[in-house]
């Protein structure tokens, strides 16, 4: 608190928030304004609506409080920055953003919005550290339903990669200590995300669909068609991570594609296959960037890094309310969203110094190669 206090002016926000961030530390059952209120010892929601309404405080530079807070405890040289997002179901059309869209949340299209969400991993831990309320482009051009639900006129229509650039940028730019970037599909085939991260100097280990256009030797060719010049050599058995039941075991092989024209001198790219031991029939593929030293574990740890960003969205639902909110307008969205974030880091970072010294699952190493269409690294 001593860390934000200087952001509220007043000595009522001040208390407020800090009563509200408790709230949403305390094992409560549904975390609406309701139970908030009353945990905090206050007769009714209106002083707690007030703070996400109504108070003058700026969530940005509260977001750039708990982005430090999160470097100072949990920074990591060889950390991960992850971009993702969820959907927070909600009914009726006021919502800012509101419509039905597909959310991956709940595995269909529904009546919803969508926060793009910028999460930071490494061997101390893992959380959220930066969010975007995507807008329809629908929203973006009806003018009375954006001023109704508190939309600035500046604000324009942005894609998903789009927000989740602006993410990364921002936090390469405040010092936060990240080599590499990873995301799924809807990010790693968009040809600007990936550039732009080259440009930001920048490693990433990105999602693509099989249908993904590979540059080899002999021209472009579907990622799913490379892998008949796998040799079976190529295929190396290893663990991206931990998970619940263990480590997460798969076979994996890299190749090493061709200079574009594109990739920084000292810089190399690659095509990741992700294949499941049960079920050889089930893939997964990825771009990657990086230096050219760099090894093949490292890009499968990358890889498995992705799953983070789940991990935080379940813990931040079910521990501190991610998804339990009950404001409407485009400001008290970032408001709410980011008291949250700074509840979940605190949980991250407490967990950690309850470990300390415990070794951590994001280590790295690599092994040589030879080529084919692309050159596959035996």
């Amino acid at each position: 608190m001593a860390r934000i206090a200087g952001r509220f002016y007043r000595a009522e926000p001040r208390r407020r928030v800090r009563s509200y961030l408790l709230a949403l530390l305390s094992p409560i059952a549904g975390k609406n304004g309701w139970t908030i209120a009353e945990t905090a010892g206050e007769a009714t929601p209106w002083g707690m609506q007030r703070l996400l309404n109504g108070s003058c405080w700026d969530p940005d530079q509260v977001r750039d409080d708990l982005r430090d807070y999160v470097r100072e405890h949990l920074g990591d040289p060889d950390g991960v920055l992850i971009v993702d997002e969820t959907g927070f179901l909600k009914k009726g059309v006021k919502s800012a953003g509101v419509q039905r869209q597909y959310s991956g949340t709940a595995g269909r299209t529904e009546n919803c919005q969508l926060g793009v969400f910028l999460a930071y991993a490494g061997r101390h831990g893992r959380t959220l550290i930066d969010r975007e309320l995507y807008l329809p482009r629908g929203w973006c051009e009806d003018l009375p339903r954006r001023r109704e639900a508190g939309v600035d006129d500046h604000i324009t229509f942005a894609t998903k990669p789009a927000l989740g650039l602006r993410m990364v940028e921002r936090a390469l730019r405040a010092g936060m200590p990240a080599r590499w970037v990873t995301a799924d599909e809807a990010y790693g085939q968009d040809s600007k995300f990936r550039l732009a991260l080259q440009e930001l100097r920048v490693g990433y280990v990105l999602a693509v669909p099989r249908s993904q256009k590979i540059p080899t030797e002999g021209g472009s060719a579907r990622a799913d068609a490379l892998i008949a010049f796998a040799p079976e050599e190529a295929w190396k058995r290893r663990s991206c991570g931990n998970g619940a039941k263990g480590p997460r075991l798969y076979d994996w092989a890299a190749a090493t594609l061709p200079d574009t024209g594109t990739a920084d001198h000292g810089h190399t790219r690659w095509l990741l296959i992700r294949r499941s031991i049960a079920n050889p029939a089930e893939l997964a593929f990825y771009l990657c960037y990086g230096p050219d030293d760099t090894l093949d574990e490292e890009l499968i740890r990358v890889a498995g890094a992705r799953w983070s960003i789940e991990e935080c969205f379940q813990s931040a639902k079910g521990q501190v309310g991610l998804d339990e909110y009950q404001v409407r307008k485009y400001p008290g969205w970032y408001r709410y969203i980011t008291l949250v974030m700074l509840a979940h880091a605190f949980l991250a970072v407490t967990a950690d110094q309850a470990k300390k010294g415990a070794p951590g699952d994001l280590g790295s190493s690599r092994s040589p190669s030879p080529r084919s269409a692309v050159s596959w690294h035996t």
